[in-house]
């Protein structure tokens, strides 16, 4: 059975697999290589990618988007908060975690940015299935570099969800570095530097590639920076110029922005080839029209900060990296937001005028690599001659917190994995025989701003004046990621540890289990739809034929023709009339038709 890899984007996603010994990109149903990572919900049905998409201007409150912003944050997150405001459907708390809420078959649903993001991996499973002719569960799925824990942990989960067994969770520039040098094979060792820019996050990665074996020095990164921030740049531009133009403030009809929005990417796009573009929306709000240009240098102004800051991400990654920047190599471009111009001048200006890597696709490298590291799990590399080796990185620091506040880390970011490494810790009151470790992980001075992994509390510790007792800590990593945490006594022998896995921060067993049944009957109601759909498409070209025959054919009688047409319509009127019934319904339906037209006029619609 075949293991596929997916890149599983902001904006968009992509499937591939490794197949007749190289990595194939997998269209979808429309025969595209990308799909939107869009879903939108109507009054009949749940739609996927280019189709949600195109529901956006009407059915905006319904249409879902950018869900990898949400997935695995807190309902409280400045950055959910923020983005909340932009978005025309609903955010509502469950507890301290976003769902999403959209009006389906006439009721409220709501859903965990888990369940969404399933019901874009189950699209690209199928489009997988299609394309191999086979049921596909084992799969390799992207994540960005900088994503914490808990948004591997919940991206994993939407894995299961979807019915896919993720056989392993890759870095995206990672990724695209395998991509990188198994299209460019040298024997020679090349540094590379991966600059990822997709639509709502931003990696960067150096890494050294030398045959197989693939080095990760260091990695960085912002998860909410991206092509939807620079359109997100020019919608705020346009709502103030038609405000100045019209004396109308628009921002808060989420309909009018949403149209606005879409007509934004398609500028941004165009921007990329052109110096000019246009943005025209007729009646976008009360009736009014609005019609405008932006240069690429406007764009490239109102954006300025933002591009500035994938610079100084580079400067942070090659300084953990201990290189300088005629250290490297290659330049590699991975994300659809790598095409806008001034992106790449800032880029060639900061290495000295490097030539950068046009040799492969920014939208399909992330997916080509997954895939290639699924193949090499699958079938444990012996289809690519030897096996891949992946030498990673750790990209958030890890520490814990004893007294006070302040975030004492034990493992840097940027360590190479697996590691092993100690703190020693003493007590803060006399007498004290408990001391609590509390687990976190990010780059923040004070730990509570960072992330929380895990507690557990070392019991034992023989009383003694504060600040003489001494507790050894342990931080191992191994190279699956797991962390393990152990904490002893020098003295006592006492010892206690906690080992963070993906299983124990899973969603609980029972709230996957209900989650998977409601997308399998999501699946179920996408079948049905589709039969419905066919089979109505059946009977119309069947009523269709029918009337072409009776019309043009002069040896039916005029009372014939009569009754042939009013039965014809009266099957149609029963159809639109019975809006819920089922496909079987109406193809018995279309066989009474058939068989009654046969036998009056001995007439087939073949």
């Amino acid at each position: 059975m075949a293991a596929i890899g997916i890149d599983l984007g902001t904006t968009n996603s992509c499937v591939a697999v490794y197949r007749n010994n190289r990595v194939e990109i997998i269209a979808n149903d429309q025969g595209s290589r990308i799909t939107p990572s869009w879903v939108s919900f109507t009054d009949s049905q749940k739609l996927v990618g280019e189709a949600a998409k195109e529901e956006a201007s009407m059915n905006c409150e319904n249409t879902l988007f950018q869900i990898k912003r949400l997935i695995g944050r807190k309902f409280n997150d400045p950055t959910v908060q923020k983005d909340r405001k932009r978005w025309g459907f609903g955010i509502v708390k469950d507890g301290d975690r976003p769902k999403l809420q959209v009006t389906y078959k006439e009721g409220v649903k709501t859903f965990f940015p888990e369940e969404i993001s399933a019901m874009i991996l189950a699209e690209l499973k199928e489009a997988a299935k299609a394309f191999m002719g086979e049921e596909i569960t084992d799969a390799v799925i992207t994540v960005p570099a900088y994503f914490n824990d808990a948004q591997r942990t919940a991206t994993r989960d939407a894995g299961r969800i979807a019915g896919l067994n993720v056989l392993s969770m890759i870095n995206e520039p990672t990724a695209a570095a395998i991509a990188y040098g198994l299209d460019n094979k040298s024997n020679d060792e090349r540094t590379v530097l991966i600059f990822d820019l997709g639509g709502g996050t931003f990696d960067v990665t150096i890494a050294t590639i030398e045959e197989q074996i693939f080095d990760v020095k260091a990695t960085g990164g912002n998860t909410h920076l991206g092509g939807e921030d620079f359109d997100n740049r020019m919608v705020d531009h346009f709502i103030e110029e038609f405000s100045k133009k019209h004396g109308v403030d628009i921002s808060s009809n989420k309909r009018a922005i949403s149209r606005l929005r879409v007509a934004c990417e398609a500028a941004k796009r165009k921007l990329s080839v052109s110096t000019n573009a246009k943005v025209q929306l007729d009646g976008l709000f009360m009736g009014l029209d609005f019609k405008s240009n932006i240069s690429q240098a406007k764009f490239d102004a109102m954006n300025e900060d933002l591009f500035d800051s994938t610079l100084d991400a580079v400067k942070t990654v090659l300084s953990d990296a201990k290189m300088d920047k005629k250290q490297i190599d290659d330049i590699v471009l991975v994300g659809g937001s790598t095409r806008i111009p001034k992106i790449r001048q800032l880029l060639q200006d900061f290495f000295d005028g490097k030539e950068i890597c046009r040799t492969i696709n920014p939208d399909e490298a992330v997916a080509y690599g997954a895939a290639a590291l699924a193949e090499n799990i699958r079938s444990g590399g012996s289809e690519t001659k030897e096996r891949l080796q992946l030498l990673d990185v750790t990209p958030l620091s890890i520490g814990t917190d004893v007294r006070e506040s302040d975030m004492c880390v034990i493992i840097p970011r940027n360590t190479k994995i697996p590691t092993r490494k100690m703190g020693s810790f003493t007590t803060s009151r006399d007498n004290q025989t408990a001391l609590n470790f509390e687990v976190y992980e990010g780059e923040r001075p004070c730990i509570h701003d960072n992330h929380h992994l895990g507690t557990f509390v070392l019991e034992g510790i023989p009383p003694a004046p504060k600040g003489v007792a001494t507790v050894i800590s342990v931080f191992e990593i191994d190279r699956s990621g797991i962390l393990t945490v152990t904490a002893y006594d020098s003295i006592s022998g006492s010892e206690n540890k906690i080992k963070i896995t993906n299983d124990e921060k899973q969603m609980a067993k029972n709230e996957i289990e209900k989650m998977i049944a409601a997308a399998e009957k999501f699946k179920i109601e996408d079948m049905e739809w589709k039969e419905k759909s066919a089979a109505k498409n059946e009977l119309e070209d069947l009523v269709y034929k029918i009337k072409q025959k009776v019309q043009k054919d002069t040896s039916v009688s005029h009372g014939d023709q009569k009754k042939i047409l009013l039965k014809s319509q009266a099957t149609m009127d029963w159809v639109k009339t019975n809006k819920k019934t089922e496909s079987k319904s109406i193809r018995q339906k279309t066989k009474e038709l058939r068989d009654l037209f046969n036998r009056m006029i001995g007439f087939s619609s073949d």
